[in-house]
Parts: C-alpha cells; sequence; structure tokens
C-alpha cells in the first residue's frame, strides 16, 4: 500500500522535531541549574541564594578536593567538573551537621542522604533533574527537584530505624519534624526542603515519580540498605540502627524438667533433710557431753583452795589432775606469756627512760610517712574495686571514649503554687500551666542562667570560662555551649521570650503557643506557629522537654513544677590541667549559687566535684568533734585513775600526767598506722582520719584503766620492789589484753579481704593502729605508771613527814605550856 500524498512532508517534520527536541534535552542535560553564592536569603537571614547560571560544569578548585572527597566521592574523579564552588560545599556541610550527628551512625543511610543533597548542590547534570521555577535579580529563589520515588523510599528505608542514642528515640523524630511513626519517605523529604525548617534558604520543591515529566529524568542514583556495605568497605548497619540487620529472634531452649523428690521440690528436701539431721548430731552431742560431765566431774565451782578432790577442776595438785593434752598446752602457754609479760614489766620499769625513748623514736620514724600521705575522696575509688567489673568497664571506656562528660546543674522551683490558664487565640480548650513557666519565673531563670554563662574562674592564673571547658559537639561549625535547658526554646535570649505576634487587641502567637509546639517537636527549625522561632537549642541540637522539665504529668509538660538546667562539661582522663580547670569554675559554680538570693526561686544545685566537697567539709567540721571528744576523754580518765583522799592531795592523788600520757600514746598508735602505709603508698580515706581516732580511743583507755586500776587495787608483797609488783600485774593482765587485742586486729585484717577500697582500707588502718596501740601501752606506758608510782610514793612521804613533825610540834607545846 502506497504513502498518501501530503502525508509523507508531515511524518518527516514531525520525525525532525522529535529528534531535535532530543538532541536539546541532552544538550541542556549537561549544563548546571546555578554556581555560586550570591545574594542574601530574604527568609532565612543568614543563608545566601545560589547564583544562576546555565553554562556547563566549571573544575573545583584545587583547595576544595579534599572536601569534595568527604562529601561526595562520587564526584572525585576527572577534572571535577561540577556545579557548585567551595563556598556552596562549605554550606552544604554546615547544613548537614544535625543529619550527620544523628544518622552516620548506619554508613548506607547517611550515604543515601548525601547522594541526595550532593546531586542537587553539585551534579554536573542537575538541569537533567532539576528546573529553576523563579529566579529574581540573578539568584535562584525556587527550584523544582524530581527525585525517584524508588530512590526517596530505600533512602527512607535505610534510615527509618536509626536510633538517637542521646535520647533513646528514633533519629527521625529529630529530623522530620513530627514522630517518627507519622514520617514517611515523602514527608521527610519535603520537610528537609522546606523554607520553614530555618534552614534551606529557599523554596525547593520536591517531586516524586519514577517516570520522566515533561522532559525531565528523575534523579535514580544507587542506594543501599542497611544491611549492605558501602564500596569503601564499611559494613551494614547494626541491629540496632537497622531491624532487618537483626535476622530472626533466637527461640529461647526449653525450660528443664523439674527435679522433684517424692512430688515436691528436691532442693527443698535435701535441705529439710541436712537441717533435721544437723539438729539431731547437735542435740545429741550437747547431751552425752552433759551426761559425761555429770557422771564424771564432781563440780566446777568448788572452793578455790581447799577442794583436793581429783575431779574437781579446782584442784590445787596439777598431777592428780587428769588434763588432756590441750589444757597442757594451754597452761604451759598461758604460763609462759605470764613470765614473759612479769620480766618485761619489771624491765620498762627499771628503765624507762630507755623504753620511752625507744618507743619515741620507732612513732616518729613511722609518722614519718605522713609527708607521702594521699587522701583519696574520689567516690569512685572510694566505693567501686578495681577488679571488678563494672569498674573494669568503665576503666576501657574511658581509656578508648574518654571519660563520661561532667556535669552542673540546677533544679529549680517556685514558692508560688497557684497554675495559670493560657487560652489559645485559634481556639480550643484552655491549657493550664506551672507557676514555674509564668513569663516573669522564666525571665528571672533567664538571668540565673547567663550569669551562670559568664562565670570567670581562675586556675594557675589563667582565666577560664564556660566556653573553655563546655561540651559543644558541632563545634567548629556551631562552637555554642550545650545547654540543657527550657530556655533554650527561646534561644536563651530575653527578646525571643518576648516575641509575640497580635495587635491592639489579641495575641495570636506567644511564649506559650511557641512552649507548646516545641515540646511536642524539639528537634523542630522553626515552628508552625506566626512567630516561626526555632525550637532547636543554641548549640545546634534539641532540648528534650523530659531533660528539662520536671513534676509534669505523663507528656503534660506545661504542668512542669520544675525547671531543670544542666551544663554538661568536658571530662578529660589523666589530664590534670584541664580536669584542674573545669573542677575551678565549678567551684566558682558552687559559691555563686550559695550565694544567690531570689524569693520567687527555690534552688538545688550540684557539680561534679560535689560529693568530694561535701565529703570533705563533712571531715572538716568533725575536727571539732574529735578535738573535744579527746579532750573530754583526758579528763575523765585522769580523774577516774586517780584515788583522791583530799584537797590537799589532788597534785598528789590525779593521774594528770597518766591521762596525758594516754591520750598521746593513743593518737601515736594513730599517726603509726597512716604513716606506716602511708611508706608503702597506700591512699588514705577520710572516714579512716574520721573514726580510728574514736575506734582506738575507745580499746586504748579500757586497757589503761584495767592496768592501773589492777595496780591500785594491789598490795605490794613483802620484800617486794615496785618494779617486781608492777611486772607481776602486768604478767597477770597482759595475757588478757594480748588476747583481746590480737582478737580485734585480726578480726579488723579480715575486714581488709573485702572489694570494696574504703571497707579495706578502714580495715588495714584500724587493725594496724589497734596493735601498735597495745605494744605501746605494755611498754611506754608500763614505764610511766612507774614513773607516776615512784612520784607519788615520794610525795606521800614528803606529806606523812610534813603531817608528823605538826604532830610532834603540837604536842611539844602542849606539853611545854604548863613549865612556862
Amino acid at each position: 500500500m502506497g504513502v498518501l500524498p501530503g502525508r509523507s512532508p508531515l511524518s518527516l517534520l514531525f520525525f525532525i522535531i522529535l529528534l531535535l527536541e532530543g538532541h536539546f534535552r541532552w544538550v541542556e542535560a549537561q549544563h548546571c541549574v546555578w554556581y555560586g553564592e550570591c545574594g542574601e536569603s530574604e527568609k532565612v537571614p543568614g543563608k545566601k541564594y545560589n547564583c544562576n547560571y546555565t553554562g556547563p560544569p566549571k573544575p573545583l578548585q584545587h583547595e576544595g578536593y579534599e572536601l569534595l572527597t568527604e562529601l561526595c566521592p562520587g564526584y572525585d574523579y576527572d577534572n571535577r567538573s561540577l556545579c557548585c564552588d567551595m563556598n556552596q560545599l562549605n554550606t552544604l556541610k554546615g547544613s548537614l551537621q544535625l543529619p550527620l550527628q544523628f544518622l552516620s551512625r548506619c554508613p548506607a543511610c547517611f550515604f543515601n542522604l548525601m547522594n541526595l543533597f550532593c546531586e542537587l548542590t553539585c551534579s554536573p547534570h542537575q538541569s537533567q533533574f532539576m528546573n529553576a521555577t523563579k529566579i529574581e535579580k540573578g539568584n535562584v529563589v525556587e527550584v523544582q527537584y524530581y527525585i525517584g520515588q524508588t530512590f526517596a523510599n530505600s533512602m527512607y528505608n535505610a534510615c527509618k530505624d536509626v536510633q538517637a542514642p542521646s535520647s533513646n528515640v528514633k533519629a527521625l523524630s529529630l529530623l522530620c519534624g513530627k514522630d517518627a511513626k507519622d514520617c514517611n519517605a515523602t514527608n521527610w523529604i519535603q520537610y528537609m526542603f522546606d523554607i520553614n525548617n530555618g534552614q534551606t534558604p529557599f523554596p525547593i520543591l520536591p517531586i516524586f515519580t519514577d517516570a520522566p515529566v515533561s522532559g525531565y529524568t528523575p534523579m535514580t542514583n544507587k542506594t543501599f540498605a542497611c544491611t549492605e556495605g558501602l564500596d569503601d568497605g564499611s559494613g551494614p548497619c547494626s541491629c540496632q540502627d537497622c531491624t532487618n540487620a537483626c535476622g530472626p529472634r533466637p527461640a529461647p531452649p526449653p525450660l528443664p524438667p523439674p527435679w522433684l523428690i517424692l512430688g515436691m521440690d528436691a532442693m527443698t528436701v535435701i535441705m529439710w533433710i541436712s537441717y533435721m539431721a544437723f539438729l539431731l548430731i547437735f542435740i545429741g552431742a550437747v547431751i552425752g557431753v552433759w551426761c559425761y560431765r555429770k557422771r564424771t566431774v564432781l563440780s566446777e565451782y568448788g572452793p578455790i583452795l581447799d577442794s583436793n578432790n581429783p575431779l574437781s577442776l579446782n584442784g590445787d595438785n596439777p598431777e592428780q589432775v587428769n588434763a588432756s593434752c590441750c589444757e597442757t598446752l594451754g597452761e604451759r602457754f598461758e604460763n609462759s606469756l605470764r613470765t614473759l609479760f612479769t620480766s618485761w614489766g619489771s624491765f620498762c620499769v627499771r628503765y624507762p627512760s630507755v623504753v620511752i625513748l625507744g618507743s619515741l623514736i620507732l612513732v616518729v620514724a613511722s609518722s614519718g610517712g605522713l609527708i607521702y600521705m594521699r587522701i583519696t575522696t574520689d567516690p569512685v575509688e572510694l566505693w567501686s574495686s578495681p577488679s571488678s567489673q563494672a569498674r573494669q568497664e568503665k576503666d576501657y571506656f574511658d581509656s578508648h571514649f574518654g571519660p563520661f562528660f561532667r556535669t552542673a546543674q540546677l533544679i529549680i522551683t517556685t514558692p508560688i503554687v497557684d497554675p495559670f490558664l493560657y487560652s489559645p487565640y485559634f481556639g480550643g480548650s484552655d491549657v493550664p500551666f506551672g507557676a514555674i513557666l509564668r513569663k516573669d519565673i522564666l525571665h528571672q531563670v533567664l538571668d540565673l542562667q547567663l550569669q551562670i554563662e559568664d562565670i570567670v574562674a581562675t586556675y594557675e592564673g589563667q582565666d577560664v570560662t564556660l566556653k573553655d571547658i563546655c561540651l559543644a559537639p558541632l563545634a567548629p561549625y556551631n562552637n555554642n555551649c550545650t545547654i540543657l535547658s527550657v530556655l533554650n526554646y527561646f534561644q536563651n535570649s530575653h527578646e525571643v521570650l518576648d516575641h509575640l505576634k497580635g495587635d491592639d487587641f489579641f495575641v495570636y502567637a506567644d511564649f506559650h503557643s511557641h512552649f507548646l509546639y516545641c515540646v511536642s517537636a524539639p528537634a523542630s527549625l522553626n515552628d508552625t506557629t506566626l512567630l516561626h522561632d526555632p525550637c532547636l537549642g543554641t548549640y545546634g541540637g534539641p532540648i528534650f522537654p523530659w531533660l528539662a522539665l520536671g513534676g509534669y504529668d505523663e507528656t503534660n509538660y506545661n504542668n512542669a513544677t520544675a525547671l531543670v538546667i544542666t551544663f554538661p562539661l568536658n571530662n578529660y582522663l589523666n589530664d590534670t590541667v584541664r580536669t584542674g580547670k573545669a573542677r575551678a569554675w565549678e567551684k566558682e559554680f558552687i559559691d555563686l549559687m550559695k550565694n544567690f538570693q531570689n524569693p520567687n526561686l527555690t534552688i538545688a544545685f550540684s557539680a561534679e566535684r560535689s560529693i568530694e566537697d561535701e565529703i570533705n567539709r563533712e571531715s572538716n567540721s568533725d575536727i571539732s568533734t574529735i578535738v573535744v571528744s579527746y579532750a573530754i576523754m583526758f579528763i575523765y580518765i585522769s580523774l577516774a585513775l586517780g584515788h583522791i583522799h583530799s584537797i590537799r592531795r589532788v597534785m598528789v592523788d590525779s593521774k594528770i600526767s597518766l591521762g596525758i600520757s594516754g591520750i598521746l600514746i593513743v593518737l601515736s598508735s594513730v599517726s603509726s598506722s597512716l604513716g606506716l602505709f602511708s611508706y608503702f603508698g597506700i591512699p588514705l580515706t577520710l572516714i579512716v582520719i574520721e573514726v580510728i581516732p574514736f575506734l582506738v580511743l575507745a580499746v586504748g583507755v579500757d586497757n589503761i584503766f584495767i592496768i592501773v586500776q589492777t595496780y591500785q587495787r594491789d598490795e605490794r608483797m613483802p620484800h617486794e620492789e615496785l618494779h617486781q609488783q608492777i611486772g607481776r600485774i602486768l604478767g597477770d593482765v597482759a595475757p588478757s589484753l594480748l588476747l583481746s587485742s590480737f582478737s580485734e586486729t585480726v578480726a579488723f585484717f579480715l575486714g581488709a579481704l573485702s572489694s570494696m577500697p574504703a571497707v579495706r582500707t578502714f580495715s588495714m588502718f584500724a587493725g594496724l593502729a589497734v596493735f601498735i596501740d597495745f605494744l605501746l601501752q605494755i611498754s611506754c606506758f608500763v614505764s610511766l605508771l612507774g614513773l607516776d608510782a615512784r612520784r607519788q610514793e615520794v610525795s606521800l612521804e614528803e606529806v606523812v613527814l610534813e603531817e608528823g613533825s605538826h604532830v610532834q610540834s603540837g604536842k611539844f607545846t602542849r606539853e611545854g605550856s604548863p613549865a612556862d
């Protein structure tokens, strides 16, 4: 069949037009839509428009190669001809800091997101999927961006499960302008390109399609699922950030069948049988011993000197007693101790200068270790064992990732208890607000917060400000300090707090509406009220209401009764200089808060060093208690040890010097214990300094009374000298003192087996102090007792002679008077 006349030229013309349109579209696809930055954005201050440019891509400057590799490695080839310059790359990097903070945990998610923005900003094929719909004075002020629906869905699926660990919510809740459950691929990208988010300088209108529209081919670059690794070697996302990477949940193993005996729990039956067997054996043994002793032993309480029965436990003739081996060894050991202490006591009284000087030398030498004394007040070092699993995990974390940041925190309430109501202009029920959220209260809290931010401390001659030590996670792009405060919703500014929209009759939007929006969407860059103020904190991150408010019910944050302001500070491992700066600033912070006065605010505050400061404060306040206790005990010992017969003999009968000596011996034992352990580099805890002096004083005074009062109640035997008498007395009481002191020492040293450092240190120092106190009491104190006894005897002789002379004088006068 032939071609109809007249149709052939028309068909040919139509065919040529199609070819030319395709050619021009292909040529146009090689052109840019913009290049470089031009005028200031009118709608988003601080942001700039891109310059309209429809020419071919231009080679990137050499200085931008490293930045291009960091942001868009897919374009790092050939001569790097792009539709963007260095300024646009820097702007892109700054704008992506918040998504980077939350989404970089999942390499596939962040790669897909960077693909979206790199194609938009720098692609050499921009005109293929972008259309500049509005151009004003050479500035692109509106653009259409054709995006493949498949690409958008894949990007969303890779990112939807990524967590924001700092807040324990999904990252999309912070980046989508709404809760993650309400976010999808379309509204997420629309929010990121919306001018109302405060970051986009001009409208970018995303058009989602997988098919060409109006001659534009959508951007459908390759995407990676969160379960896939990237071409650069990055692995897939973790199970926490990608549900599909978790795999099937393992089924729990079946429970083992219960172990039963006679239908009852086997362990219960075994324990009951064991208990009953032990009870029967114990009762049988007690009854058997009682029957045996009743049949063979006459009495344990017969007269000490009159009982000569061979079966009496108190018989005098040791050869008649059928003593066991243990009893014989015990008797020999006791006799050896009695002989040893008798000889030692006699030696101490005969050579007091040697004993006292030797004791003094040993005490001074032991106490010399105090120059190496280190006091630990760090709560971690006090209560956490270095070998515990939690401590080891903390040390591992600190050494690999750095220690957790320090905190200075305020909890602010108000004595004003009456809530108030807010009536929205655009309808809806009234909203109750807690008194702490009154505007005048918020202004006062903001004044305090700004005052804290202006604190200047001094460390080693250098000024330290909050900016020197604060946590700034987005530095160097945003150097503002992280301050977790509800006032960050108002940019920490009185002007923003007072910002409102209204007329002479009505207020359409103010801080109430802005607060209500921000607590529901804390990561919003721009609220949806007429104010259009950002909710994002000045440091570039969100302020979650559950961190900045207290006393609310469920999610009704407007009912809050307290404001919480937290200043996270950098912490350092083994860096005493920077840690010292942080501690210096915290000290100024604490001093400021101690002196702060405001009748409308009730403030509780703390800093990282507060616990250590409180431990030090309590210890310093206990010094006066220790001094008073020792003074009272000294007075008591001086009066109780002496047998005062009359006022004239107070200085003779009182034991003032002996009381002072006893107190000094107790203090010497404590200082010797501290010094000896300090020689070995064992740090002290303040509980050692606070408690051990009282403990050793109690034990030491008890021993002093036993020795002195035994001497006072004893009568010297005929032809027995003073040193022999005191030696005999010491031989009688010292074995008991030795056994009691040794038992106390062993008990304390057993406490040193505890893994808790504070308990272990206290037990070691206390055990050694008690034992040293015992040694000084049976040596130095015995010598001092001998000297005091000699002093008292000499004084008594002088008193007797003086009284005798008075008697003789009176007798002579009475007998001689008549003669006169």
